[in-house]
């Protein structure tokens, strides 16, 4: 059976059309609105890296590819089968495992001075000899060595945090261990495994067989950069049966990459040439992005007939990767791949969005007369600010719990005005500060280009005098809430997010919100 691509083409793009739509930004959990009357959840986000191996590998299974999963441990022996003599520069690039050798550990009468010491009592024969049949089935592997605290712990009849302190002090063998290394590597490419697997199973199964795997390669790298990790995700293929040939490394090529927006494809011999490939057969995968342009993002090749022999295998095999981080950093614009990969050590540049946000109210009531108490002492504050002291306007009567309140807006000095005029101020996130502004003239870019945080001074200050009138009337008691001249968030009753401080001051900018306020609310208990 032969492939075609355009057949591939039309099942990737059915499968995926929109696949990366991001969907609603908040979601309102019904079943839950009377609980978290006022909570709200946003969609959660997918690491690139692996939002483009999910995308990989429906793609792939779309295609009729089955999933596998292929050693990733290689023994050094396996390497040479597949490399030959050029095995030995291969090696230069991969992991060797090691471990801790089990120490032989002997105890001498000092020792057991010393034991009997810590333990504070003496150790009789029996447990003498206990304690060295245990340490010598730890020698053996016949004891793990995450249990050998606890065996100990048996043996002697005493806490972990002893025996602790009894290997440290007793036995230095154990800090004096250094790891030897195995034959054994990480895979470095796909492929180590791939001709593992082929040889277990290519005359068991039903051909052609078409096989996926997206999974972890490990590379020692000389050192890390903008475009190579240690540790890479390879998409990886093979298509084996008496019929595979180049061409259909070009129709995987073509089908796979159009889910991802590819149009036009270009196909050129790879220069590297790498020993398991058949002569002339390895190939780079070229593919036009309509914003990104011509990329490098894929490699082809037939298996060479003597590396195959190696493994008993007697059919073609077609093998394609690609790398799964390289494939990210075209779709999501990034430069780095350490930054794509690994965000959480790099700084993340906020939007104004982001940081407005981030802004929120200190204090809110929390009952629903409460909340209608702070929208009252807004409206009537903003309806009556110019008016001059001594002055106070009733806002709202009412019950709150289980006490009956009523609620002024005053100000008690002459020649004063109820608001200050900076009750009417707004808070907007401008290139990365927090501003209090007015709605003048001076301030119209920011209010203009800004991202308003929906937070006035006025609506910010009354949720608190609310919040405050509501737990003294708990205590049956009234209270007068006054604020003056603001200078810092907290004075108008704002709190800013710990991350969006952190990204405000790394990157120079303000939290500006002063201003006269000078607002007072009472409350006094009625009958």
């Amino acid at each position: 059976m032969r492939f075609n691509p355009e057949d591939w083409k039309q099942k990737s793009h059915e499968n995926f059309e929109g696949a990366w739509h991001d969907g609603p930004s908040v979601l309102t959990p019904a079943a839950h609105a009377d609980t978290y009357p006022c909570r709200v959840y946003k969609r959660a986000q997918a690491h690139p890296v692996f939002a483009t191996i999910n995308r990989l590998r429906e793609t792939y299974l779309s295609m009729g590819f089955d999933e596998a999963e292929v050693p990733v441990i290689i023994d050094e022996k396996d390497i040479y089968r597949q490399f030959g003599p050029e095995a030995m520069a291969v090696l230069d690039r991969v992991f060797y495992l090691g471990g801790l050798p089990r120490p032989n550990v002997g105890i001498a009468k000092e020792r057991l001075d010393r034991i009997n010491e810590i333990l504070g009592r003496t150790m009789p024969s029996a447990t003498e000899e206990k304690l060295r049949e245990t340490l010598h089935a730890y020698k053996k592997s016949e004891i793990d060595g995450d249990e050998l605290t606890f065996e100990l712990s048996k043996v002697l009849e005493t806490d972990d945090g002893v025996v602790v302190h009894i290997l440290d002090a007793v036995f230095p063998e154990f800090r004096e261990l250094a790891p030897e290394s195995s034959r054994s590597t990480l895979r470095s490419h796909m492929t180590s495994g791939w001709f593992m697997t082929l040889g277990s199973i290519w005359d068991k199964s039903p051909l052609p067989l078409r096989l996926f795997s997206v999974d972890r390669c490990f590379r020692r790298e000389q050192a890390e950069g903008p475009t190579r990790l240690m540790t890479y995700h390879s998409a990886s293929c093979i298509v084996a049966g008496n019929d595979v040939s180049i061409d259909d490394g070009k129709a995987v090529s073509e089908a796979l990459l159009s889910a991802f927006g590819y149009t036009d494809f270009r196909f050129q011999p790879d220069e590297k040439r790498s020993k398991y490939y058949m002569p002339d057969t390895q190939t780079e995968v070229y593919a036009r992005h309509p914003v990104h342009g011509w990329v490098e993002v894929a490699t082809f090749g037939m298996y060479s007939p003597s590396a195959l022999a190696e493994y008993g295998v007697g059919v073609p095999v077609m093998n394609l990767g690609l790398g799964v981080e390289r494939l990210a950093m075209i779709a999501y614009n990034s430069n780095d791949v350490r930054q794509l990969c690994f965000p959480q050590f790099f700084p993340r540049h906020l939007s104004d969005r982001e940081i407005a946000r981030a802004v929120h109210l200190r204090e809110e009531p929390t009952s629903v007369e409460g909340r209608i108490l702070a929208a009252a002492i807004a409206r009537v504050a903003a309806a009556n600010g110019t008016a001059q002291g001594p002055c106070e306007f009733e806002a709202w009567e009412g019950m709150l719990g289980n006490t009956n309140v009523k609620v002024v807006v005053e100000e008690t000095e002459s020649n004063a005005k109820l608001c200050g005029p900076a009750c009417a101020n707004e808070i907007f996130v401008h290139d990365g500060s927090v501003l209090g502004v007015p709605d003048a003239e001076k301030w119209n870019q920011v209010r203009t280009e800004g991202i308003p945080t929906g937070i006035s001074y006025l609506s910010a200050v009354s949720a608190q005098a609310a919040a405050r009138i509501e737990e003294a009337a708990r205590c049956g008691k009234g209270t007068t809430v006054q604020v003056k001249m603001a200078k810092l968030p907290s004075d108008i009753n704002l709190k800013i997010d710990e991350f969006a401080m952190r990204f405000i001051t790394d990157n120079k900018k303000k939290v500006d919100v002063r201003g006269p306020v000078f607002l007072s609310v009472r409350s006094v208990i009625t009958e």
